[in-house]
């Protein structure tokens, strides 16, 4: 088998040693500017931007929210097949094993697919699957998950994935629709980096990240998927098939959280597409709509998700010193694209729209564009601008019709 290998080099976690202040001891604000410090100060350059309030944010988001980024590691990856004749001959499908320090710490396998009329490296979708990628195409060779899963086909076998599971996903990631577009395609379980169990750590965070004493600011959940999709641009880099300059990253739902988190705090992914992410994602933090998903409901329902300072904003999110918009910010000038569906009020569609416009000063500053519509747009209507917006009839799911607008988007920021 083919092997490849790459290495790292470790470097410090962006949270500084340093003091935050507490949460009683911060100021209530309705609405956060992305573009004024926590000290007052407001920024008027790119370099300042750059050099002071971009990594001041990170900062924040990391400790207030979703846990200090973990290190980069080394890694090795491994191809466990590899067949040039799928869909008809128009494809590449490929299986490769993803392997962490630990030797005790469960692998990883990523399912890729490539395009074979493809002249030379081609553009590439990133992104998490829910289900196991077995799930994705009827084919038994594709690794059948072992670690514990969130549900299961079977209900003999509560929590794993089983073989009754082949193939009842396609529609769900459409590779075939990926590939006819031009694009390659490689996703993972989620699973694989983190079971996403609010009662113990499993997946990589037990393996990985042994410490002795826990912290209100260890890598939740969140923050763990965001470093794993990284570690697999890692692997992304290392392939001569892939564009690796033209990688967009896309998720849905928690994994849309994860999307734009990683997008926010890794440079490397050319377009990002957090899609129908919502609260701890793309949606405002500052709601008082019932038909929102909140902060206090989030941390109860999934209180592994974000580390443990965020649990006290719940009463009050007013004392948050950043707001959604400073994390779609942190992504300029890259492209962003939001996109929602019109049922699903839980996710907060209206307000993620606000929480783009208000991203707006940043990209402006950094001379990156701009989102074209002044106003939410009507169902079905796309702004691709360089903050994209679109919002489809339906509810909370990924079908083929996000894919067309998934890859719209991407032909007119990546070709």
């Amino acid at each position: 088998m083919n092997r490849f290998c790459f290495i790292l080099f470790l470097f410090a976690s962006t949270v500084q040693a340093q003091t935050y202040p507490a949460f009683k001891d911060l100021p209530s604000q309705q609405a956060v500017d992305p573009l004024v410090g926590m000290d007052g100060t407001k920024i008027t350059s790119a370099a300042e931007w750059n050099t002071k309030r971009k990594p001041e944010l990170q900062h924040l988001f990391e400790y207030y929210m979703y846990g200090r980024k973990p290190d980069a590691i080394k890694v090795t990856a491994k191809i466990l097949f590899e067949d040039k004749q799928v869909f008809g001959g128009k494809a590449t499908l490929r299986e490769v094993e993803i392997s962490f320090p630990s030797e005790s710490c469960p692998k990883s396998y990523l399912l890729m697919a490539l395009p074979n009329k493809a002249q030379g490296p081609v553009p590439c979708f990133l992104g998490y699957n829910f289900t196991g990628n077995h799930s994705l195409l009827a084919d038994k060779r594709i690794h059948l998950p072992t670690v514990w899963m969130l549900g299961s086909e079977n209900k003999a076998q509560p929590n794993r994935a089983t073989e009754e599971g082949r193939g009842k996903q396609v529609d769900t990631w459409n590779l075939e629709y990926i590939i006819d577009r031009g694009y390659a395609v490689a996703t993972l379980y989620y699973g694989d980096i983190d079971p996403d169990r609010a009662d113990q750590r499993l997946g990589v965070q037990k393996h990985l990240w042994k410490l002795k004493t826990p912290e209100d600011d260890d890598p939740a959940s969140v923050m763990v998927w965001a470093w794993g999709s990284s570690r697999i641009l890692d692997y992304l880099e290392t392939d001569k098939a892939i564009d690796s300059k033209k990688v967009a990253l896309v998720g849905h739902s928690r994994l849309g959280k994860a999307t734009i988190v990683a997008g926010a705090f890794d440079e490397r992914f050319a377009v990002v597409i957090p899609h129908q992410a919502g609260c701890g994602g793309t949606a405002p933090s500052r709601t008082k709509n019932p038909k929102n998903e909140s902060v206090e409901r989030i941390n109860k329902a999934f209180p592994h998700w974000f580390d443990t300072n965020f649990k006290q904003f719940g009463p009050d999110t007013s004392k948050l010193p950043f707001d959604q918009n400073c994390l779609m910010a942190l992504c300029a000038p890259r492209p962003l694209l939001i996109t929602n569906a019109i049922e699903d009020e839980w996710a907060n569609p209206a307000g993620q729209f606000q929480m783009l416009k208000s991203a707006e000063p940043v990209y402006k500053l950094l001379k990156a564009g701009e989102c074209a519509s002044e106003k939410m747009p009507e169902v079905g209507q796309f702004i691709d601008s360089k903050l994209g917006y679109w919002i489809r009839p339906g509810k909370h799911s990924m079908i083929k019709d996000d894919w067309k607008i998934f890859c719209d988007f991407a032909d007119k920021w990546l070709r």
